[in-house]
């Protein structure tokens, strides 16, 4: 490679980073300068440069693509604790953030969401939001207290049809001879009281269910139906494709890779089925 292109690569990825992370001397360039600044430019050049200088996605959808993949790796709560920073000064709101985080308790569990709004606690008491004012209380909870099962199933199960289709009823219905209330956990929970919430478009929700189930490189067959859910919401292959690429930055490429593989089959199944060819 020309030192011409490496320089353009170079100069874009921290312009980038720079409107990321809101200074013109970003803190990898100092925190790296003395053991490792080559790690510091591969930084910039791939993870920006390269990365982040595609198109496919906005930066707002790429900033919490990378919310939802830290938070659901549970094992980087600084590069979280940045990206959180990062978003907010890319315009994405403390409620996005919020619902972000949320979401991801239903991918990587309870723990991984309690801290990752650990960090977003820290983040948003550096950076206070009058117009978030009244985000944690309980007055303003989405939560429906009277709600019956029945209710929260019928919501689930409305949101699981238009989501994932097919799919996603496979799944439920594998269930039902072996374990049927983790079916119904599913559809009342998953569907019924996350995928419900408002704050965030079902779109962005799926976005994030891909990027989960990338980093995470053990929800293969969750992968494929959240990809097809994707699609099914109004997203497209190159935002599909383009948030498995930017996890080579974030979880590694075998779990890019294999998220790739992914696709091709989702892609695949949709062209050989007329309802869903193209699309």
């Amino acid at each position: 490679m020309s030192a011409t292109a490496t320089t353009s690569r170079y100069d874009r990825g921290l312009a980038l980073l720079q409107e990321v992370s809101g200074t013109p001397v970003p803190g990898v360039l100092s925190s790296l300068a003395d053991i490792a600044p080559d790690l510091a430019r591969y930084t910039i050049e791939f993870g920006y440069g390269d990365i982040y200088h595609r198109p496919g996605l906005t930066i707002r959808q790429r900033q919490l693509i990378n919310i939802a993949a830290l938070t659901a790796l549970g094992t980087a709560a600084p590069q979280l604790r940045f990206h959180i920073d990062g978003a907010l000064n890319v315009g994405v709101t403390h409620r996005e953030i919020v619902e972000t985080i949320i979401h991801m308790l239903v991918y990587a569990g309870l723990p991984a969401a309690l801290n990752g709004l650990t960090v977003a606690r820290q983040a948003f008491a550096d950076r206070p939001d009058p117009e978030q004012a009244g985000l944690g209380d309980p007055a303003q909870s989405r939560i429906r207290p009277t709600e019956t099962s029945e209710e929260r199933y019928q919501r689930g199960l409305a949101a699981l049809k238009e989501i994932d289709g097919h799919a996603g009823e496979q799944v439920v219905a594998a269930l039902e001879h072996i374990a049927p209330d983790l079916g119904r956990y599913t559809v009342e929970f998953c569907f019924g009281d996350i995928y419900s919430r408002s704050g965030l478009t079902l779109k962005e929700r799926e976005l994030a269910s891909v990027a989960a189930c990338t980093a995470l490189g053990t929800a293969a067959p969750q992968l494929r139906v959240h990809l097809h859910g994707l699609l099914n919401v109004g997203g497209s292959r190159e935002e599909a494709v383009e948030t498995i690429t930017q996890l080579a930055g974030y979880a590694g490429f075998p779990a890019a890779l294999n998220g790739i593989t992914a696709a091709r089959e989702v892609f695949t199944e949709r062209d050989a089925d007329p309802r869903t060819a193209g699309r």
